[in-house]
């Protein structure tokens, strides 16, 4: 047949929709052949021929056919992801992983191009390629939810694909390295198991996630080592003293509120339930850089104590001080700090049993008589399931890492945002 012009090729078009849609599939069929010999490069012809070959079962047909469109162009990625499932049908591996290559070629990234080729690495028996190709899947995949439906089946088999590597990588490194683990006894290398749980699953990676504001450079610590800050041990010499105070102003009953006061017309959350509620309170000594003097009065133990520590200084910011109070069987959900360049202190007062608190991955127990410092803007939790109420002195303290030249950048920040006034009550340093 001779070559046909762009205006035969746009009746034929009309007569195969035409044919379409009246339902006569074969009529069309021929007419797309009649394209093809006129225009052997045609797309439209040979994707529809394809596919047509592809509903048929003629898998050979197919291949030729979506070998003649890649070599065309070969631009498109579907043509080749395309071509990977026809010659899976065909069982030629060889052919499926050229297609496979072809189209990560175009986007390496490309979830679906990826499970293929793990699919096929573990047909092969190729256990760690498969897993690292499945991983690759998971780690570009979005939520469940929003994957095709077609495609979660093979997304779930990848997961749990990778999952039962992982597990089984991480049983045969801790064999591994148990008898390293007994010859370093005694060495604190709680950092290198938890990196080690973490590559395998086992564990989250948790990062610094301030709510607005990230000092670069501070690295990403739940618990600080004690040693940092040379004034806790004075401060915990107080607890007796400063559990007395915060004794007498309970039973005194006066000047406690919620911590959480968001107004309604504000999302609340995950703290829906606390939001306003006596469960979760709080008795301010210094409240966004000011001194309740009210409160300071009743306590100056507290406030000597206090004052021990390097408090962040910025107007009507910081610091903060506070008896922070726990009802009996509440939680506080998990959630992340306003920025890193202050830590939060923990001096626990009253504390019964069943109260914990977590970090990232380091879950605590608080001790009585003893302060910790954490970085409250990686995700936190804390409970009380106890029947009895749980108290602890709250502050906070400048990041130890600071030079005094950048938390006097810091102040003069703040000091900015509150002159400019678009941020005034709601940004916390």
């Amino acid at each position: 047949m001779q070559k046909l012009n762009a205006q035969d090729i746009a009746a034929l078009e009309q007569d195969i929709a035409r044919a379409i849609q009246a339902g006569r599939h074969d009529e069309a069929g021929v007419l797309w052949l009649r394209i093809l010999d006129g225009d052997p490069d045609n797309r439209k012809a040979l994707t529809a021929l394809s596919q047509r070959s592809f509903r048929a079962g003629d898998l050979l047909a197919a291949k030729a056919l979506l070998q003649r469109l890649i070599a065309a162009d070969g631009g498109d990625q579907q043509e080749w992801i395309n071509l990977a499932v026809v010659c899976q049908g065909l069982r030629d591996e060889e052919g499926e992983a050229a297609a496979i290559r072809g189209a990560l070629s175009i986007d390496p990234n490309d979830m679906l191009a990826l499970l293929l080729r793990g699919n096929l690495l573990e047909r092969q028996g190729k256990t760690h390629e498969a897993a690292r190709a499945y991983g690759a899947a998971a780690t570009v995949a979005p939520p469940m939810e929003q994957v095709n439906p077609d495609l979660r089946p093979m997304l779930r088999q990848a997961l749990q694909y990778r999952d039962r590597y992982n597990s089984e990588f991480g049983t045969f490194m801790d064999r591994h390295l148990s008898a390293f683990f007994k010859d370093m006894r005694g060495e604190d290398l709680g950092r290198f198991r938890e990196s080690v749980d973490i590559m395998f699953g086992r564990k989250q990676r948790y990062e610094s996630r301030p709510a607005l504001f990230h000092f670069s450079g501070l690295a990403p610590i739940t618990f600080f080592d004690r040693g940092l800050f040379p004034w806790i041990e004075q401060v915990e010499a107080s607890t007796d003293a400063i559990r007395d105070e915060f004794l007498a102003v309970l039973k005194a009953d006066q000047g406690f509120t919620p911590y959480l006061t968001y107004p309604a017309d504000l999302p609340h959350n995950q703290f829906a339930q606390l939001n306003n509620s006596p469960d979760w309170s709080a008795y301010h000594l210094i409240e966004k850089g000011a001194r309740v003097e009210a409160h300071a009065a009743q306590c100056p133990a507290t406030m000597a104590a206090l004052a021990l520590a390097p408090q962040p200084r910025q107007s009507k910011r910081t610091p903060t001080a506070m008896f922070s109070l726990l009802k009996p069987k509440t939680r506080i959900p998990a959630h992340t700090g306003v920025s890193n360049v202050r830590l939060v202190t923990h001096l626990p007062l009253i504390l019964p049993p069943d109260c914990g608190f977590r970090v990232g991955n380091d879950v605590r127990a608080w001790e009585m008589g003893k302060a910790w410092v954490f970085d409250d803007t990686i995700e936190h939790e804390a409970w009380n399931d106890s029947d009895q109420l749980r108290v602890l002195l709250i502050f906070d303290v400048w990041h130890p890492q600071l030079s005094a030249a950048e938390r006097a950048a810091i102040t003069a920040m703040s000091e900015g945002i509150e002159a400019f006034g678009g941020m005034s009550g709601g940004f916390e340093l």
